[in-house]
């Protein structure tokens, strides 16, 4: 009897273990608010007050503020799940005020999938041992002249 009981707690221990978990990333983004920011009427300081700080700002010009909401799920040790992604851009023209809103969704994250986890190169395939004595003695052989690159003031 004890044993079974102590079977199923360390079962219930490990599935605990998998349970899914939810998080959200980034801004807590209010769909009304976002909506009340209008081209030609609000300002910097107005989309500030609002929206708070922006998630950041364009790498070029930092007339473009970008407001990032995300919500992912993940089992265990999973990659993480996109489940909803609002990504806000305001731009602003060099006066600071609001040019134009854009609104973009889930639609452009992108799913990448490395391959064999290791990037491909020219050359021959090395071991790990051909890595780590191939250099043994070949020590300055690159040098002009063949020396051992003493630095001395006759070379």
């Amino acid at each position: 009897m004890k044993l079974a009981v102590l079977g199923m707690v360390v079962a219930a221990l490990i599935l605990g273990g998998c349970a899914q978990t939810r998080q959200h990333k980034g801004i807590m983004l209010d769909p009304q608010l976002a909506a009340g920011i209008q081209p030609g009427v609000d300002n910097k300081d107005s989309v500030e007050k609002t929206l708070g700080r922006p998630s950041f700002t364009g790498e070029f010009t930092p007339n473009d503020w970008y407001y990032v909401s995300r919500d992912v799920s993940q089992v265990a040790f999973r990659n993480p799940h996109v489940k909803s992604q609002t990504v806000l851009l305001v731009r602003f023209d060099p006066k600071g005020n609001v040019a134009s809103v854009q609104r973009t969704g889930k639609e452009l994250v992108m799913n990448v999938s490395p391959t064999h986890r290791s990037t491909p190169t020219l050359g021959r395939k090395r071991s790990f041992f051909e890595d780590l004595f191939g250099n043994i003695g070949s020590v300055g052989s690159g040098l002009p002249g063949g020396g051992g690159g003493g630095g001395g003031p006759g070379q």
